[in-house]
């Protein structure tokens, strides 16, 4: 590190230590690099080569930073060649004001490694300044008794140049009388004096006129004229004398302006007014004469501004004394200022480093500065210290120049910044202090790894979720800056399949949120784990890892699966046998279930739906065993039937039934003949076929009352009394009650009034329908639902005694099975009387077959064709709905005075014969051949 061998005031002390301290240091702490330029040398002027004395390379200059750094920066370095340029104007007279020896000291700084190194400038006075005399015109007086040789002496010239360029001699035109002496004194300065060359006469001559020239010593040489005007007055032959030719003075910088500091005195031998004295400044510059104040009368001098030792440290001035007679002496006044410790130190920032890692190590440079105390001697001695608790220290790398040193560990997430106060004290008695802050921001590294919220993440999917779904979000954080602390996420291990794993999950890199790709099934994977990675950006990168379990959780989407009762191999259902002295609490059967859920999703319960002879069988809510809850009575049925419902304790519950079919025997033998008898089970599809029809009907109705209104219009535009006899009122046909209405379960009791035309006239059959019949309401002529009759002639009704027979009794085979009434499949609870749909889905499927056959009415199908025995429903809905498995609804329908009633014409063509008191066989394990 390069020093400064910076000079001070008692030189002498340091004489005498220097050659002992020499081997201490290395060459170049007092070896400053030393420039010699003249003053006033223009802008981008080579002052000398410093990179080249510095031993440093042109690459070297860009690279270390080369720079110079000054309280005034009058230089600067060439960034390509590493030169010293002048970069701003030196005068030497106002830099360095009346000093002889104009030095100007610099600090060259490079960094990488940073060191510094001291210049010193030597400005050189060249003569750019004339000579200057403080008046254009010097007026002067001598006495006539003035004897040969009499001296008078005149203002000097002023020049601010030095040495050689200053003024080197005076001239005056040549005269008879006078003739020009230069007197010099101890401080080198040159005086000019007229010397009475022989004695004057006044009334010859009473005045002279001369022109004084003043040369200063430069080449080529500057000069300044004046004029001098002598006036001869009477004779005054003794001038005043001082009692000192010179004072000396020290006063305290600290003095206040007003204040009196020195008082010169003169004394003349003459008398009168040649003996009075007035005291004047000579040959003193304007500042001093603003600094201080003389009176004329007394020669008392007194400051009138603040006095500051650090701004001149001695004033000199010269006084005269001149009588009244025009004959006057000089005297010169020193004042010298003595320091005060009025200057608090200065500390200026040389170098301040931009990046500090945290990582650096103790003993890194983090900056440089150096001190400045105005004041002199022990006022001006400055140390250096900066506050407690920073990991940093200070040390003086040479005089009045420090180093900001790392004393310790730097975290930047524990302290990203250090505001660190540097305190500059000096060694005065009163000591003064300041102090500055710097701010040193601590650059970032990556040392640190992301770190998860949690050590572990457990997440619970219900299955079924929808692809795509969020279903975690693991976050992790890092306290790096920048890159150092961004953080993205990745999967890195799995107990799944490697191949599987993108189909099963991702995770957003950035968010962290984990997304499944499938629908998870809780029956085929129940959980799996997954090892998340959270990576920052840094170089090198830093990562940890945390593991993420999956548990899918069970939802009631698998229905009970029923593995016994079985059904047989055409899907029939088989049978058991009960012994007929079977006890209550035998075991008869147990209905077997499973289901894929698990938990609450797959306890199952047991319930009867319907069966033959309620009480007589028990069954287990939870075991699905089939029990006799009491002994076969003589009116129970040897065949029983028994529906049963698994229900799962899901929310809402899916189930499924099992049909069990049992026969009270005591072998095998005696319950084959039971089997045959049998009822068919229920048909789903009978329901509805069974709206189907009911849509139908309906239609038609409709349709026709459309057609006998149709008609109705026609005539009464004819206006036909014939056509208008039929609707008027009696003409109808009634009668009294005829057949009592024994109707069975499940038919339909409607009835229809019949109306005919006049004989020779158009027929028309016109069909109304009534209001359903009541239990106690008769059936009569007209009203007979179904009953078309042409009647001949005027003949009343009566004649007809056939439409007066009772009515045969209803079809049995009409009744209606519990496949065939309203509901889904006739697996609804209810009662045995076929009641309307009570449901949301039987109706809308009600609806929707209505809808439909009026859609195929209206496309011309209103015949009910489109296929034998299909109703024209097999195209809509298919193959499966036909007449063999609808009852025919024309079974309730009877003529008037016969027993005959329409029959099922499906039952025909099927080979079936009509429902009686045999039903149609049903299957029970085995189908009986007829």
């Amino acid at each position: 590190m390069g020093g400064s061998c910076a000079q001070r005031r008692g030189a002498g002390r340091l004489q005498v230590l220097f050659p002992l301290l020499l081997p201490l240091f290395h060459r170049a702490l007092c070896e400053p690099i030393r420039y010699s330029i003249p003053e006033e040398l223009a802008k981008g002027s080579v002052v000398g080569k410093l990179a080249k004395d510095l031993e440093l390379s042109v690459l070297d200059v860009s690279a270390r930073k080369l720079r110079v750094s000054a309280e005034k920066l009058l230089f600067s370095v060439d960034a390509e060649s590493g030169d010293l340029l002048v970069k701003d104007r030196i005068d030497r007279e106002q830099i360095c004001k009346e000093r002889r020896r104009c030095e100007l000291q610099l600090e060259a700084v490079v960094e990488n490694p940073l060191n510094i190194f001291h210049i010193i400038v030597n400005v050189e006075d060249i003569n750019d300044h004339a000579p200057q005399f403080d008046k254009k015109e010097i007026h002067l007086e001598i006495i006539e008794s003035a004897s040969a040789g009499a001296r008078i002496s005149l203002d000097p010239a002023i020049d601010p140049d030095i040495n050689v360029n200053s003024i080197k001699d005076y001239q005056i035109n040549p005269n008879p009388y006078f003739s020009l002496m230069v007197r010099v004194n101890s401080d080198g300065g040159k005086y000019p004096e007229l010397s009475l060359e022989k004695p004057l006469d006044r009334e010859e001559q009473q005045a002279h006129r001369l022109v004084l020239t003043a040369l200063d010593g430069g080449d080529p040489p500057r000069s300044a004229t004046v004029r001098v005007e002598i006036l001869v007055r009477d004779t005054n032959d003794n001038p005043p004398v001082f009692s000192k030719d010179e004072y000396r003075v020290s006063i305290s910088e600290s003095l206040p302006p007003g204040s009196s500091i020195l008082q010169v005195t003169a004394t003349d031998q003459d008398e009168g007014v040649n003996a009075e004295i007035n005291y004047y400044f000579r040959s003193t510059d304007q500042r001093t004469r603003h600094m201080f104040s003389l009176d004329e009368k007394t020669g008392m001098i007194k400051n009138n501004q603040s006095l500051d030792f650090e701004d001149m440290e001695r004033y000199t001035m010269e006084v005269e004394a001149k009588d009244g007679g025009g004959l006057s002496t000089q005297c010169k006044v020193i004042i010298e200022i003595l320091d005060e410790n009025d200057n608090s130190p200065e500390i200026i920032i040389t170098s301040l480093s931009d990046e500090i890692l945290e990582n650096s190590l103790p003993g890194t440079v983090v900056a440089l500065f150096k001190t400045r105390d105005r004041d002199y001697g022990g006022n001006g001695e400055v140390i250096c210290n900066i506050g407690r608790f920073v990991p940093f220290k200070i040390y003086s790398s040479s005089n009045n120049y420090y180093k900001l040193v790392t004393d310790g560990a730097l975290d930047r997430e524990r302290t990203p910044e250090y505001n660190v106060t540097i305190t500059a004290t000096d060694r005065g008695k009163l000591p003064l202090s300041s102090s500055t802050t710097i701010t040193l921001h601590i650059t970032d590294i990556n040392d640190n790894a992301p770190v998860f919220q949690q050590s572990a993440y457990l997440v619970h999917v219900p299955e079924n979720n929808p692809p795509g779904a969020s279903i975690a979000q693991v976050s992790a954080s890092d306290p790096d800056l920048g890159p150092n602390g961004q953080v993205s996420y990745s999967i890195v291990a799995s107990d799944l399949e490697p191949q599987a794993l993108s189909s099963y999950v991702s995770v957003n890199p950035q968010s962290g949120v984990v997304f499944a790709q499938r629908a998870f099934d809780h029956e085929q994977l129940r959980a799996f784990q997954l090892t998340l990675q959270a990576r920052d950006q840094g170089s090198p990168a830093l990562s940890t890892n945390v593991s993420l379990r999956v548990l899918v959780t069970d939802r009631n989407d698998n229905p009970p699966r029923v593995l016994y009762p079985a059904l047989g191999p055409d899907s029939s259902a088989l049978f058991d046998t009960v012994p007929r002295a079977a006890q209550p609490g035998y075991l008869v059967t147990k209905v077997v279930a499973v289901d894929a859920d698990s938990g609450h999703n797959a306890w199952l319960s047991y319930h009867v739906l319907q069966a033959s002879e309620p009480g007589l069988f028990s069954l287990g809510l939870r075991t699905g065993e089939v029990r006799t809850a009491r002994a076969l009575g003589d009116r129970d049925s040897a065949r029983q039937r028994l529906l049963v419902a698994v229900r799962d304790g899901g929310q809402p519950p899916l189930s499924a039934t099992a049909t069990l079919l049992l026969v009270f025997a005591d072998s095998l033998q005696e319950a084959l003949p039971d089997l045959s008898d049998l009822p068919m089970p229920s048909d789903p599809q009978a329901e509805l076929q069974f709206y189907l029809v009911m849509a139908l009907a309906l239609i038609s109705v409709l349709f026709l009352l459309a057609v006998i209104l149709a008609v109705a219009l026609h005539l009464r535009r004819s206006s036909s009394p014939f056509a208008w006899g039929c609707f008027q009122p009696g003409s109808c046909s009634k009668s009294g009650p005829v057949v009592p209405p024994n109707y069975s379960e499940g038919t339909l009791p409607y009835s229809y009034n019949l109306c005919v035309a006049q004989a020779g006239k158009s027929e028309f059959n016109f069909l109304q329908c009534r209001e359903p019949l009541h239990s106690t309401q008769d059936i009569v002529c007209g009203d007979s639902p179904g009953a078309l009759i042409s009647l001949q002639g005027e003949k009343d009704l009566t004649s007809h005694p056939e439409t007066l027979t009772p009515q045969a009794p209803p079809n049995t085979d009409w009744r209606f099975s519990q496949a065939q009434r309203p509901g889904t499949s006739g697996s609804q609870n209810g009662d045995e009387t076929g009641t309307w749909p009570n449901n949301q889905f039987d109706t809308e499927m009600l609806q929707a077959m209505i809808l439909a056959s009026a859609s195929e009415a209206a496309d011309g199908s209103s015949t009910l064709g489109g296929g034998a025995g299909t109703m024209g429903l097999s195209a809509r809905y298919g193959p499966q709905f036909t007449l063999q498995h609808v009852p025919d609804y024309r079974q309730n329908v009877y003529i008037p005075g016969s027993n005959a009633t329409l029959t099922n014409a499906a039952g025909k063509r099927d080979g079936k014969a009509p429902a009686g008191g045999n039903g149609n066989k049903k299957k029970s394990g085995k189908k009986e051949k007829k």
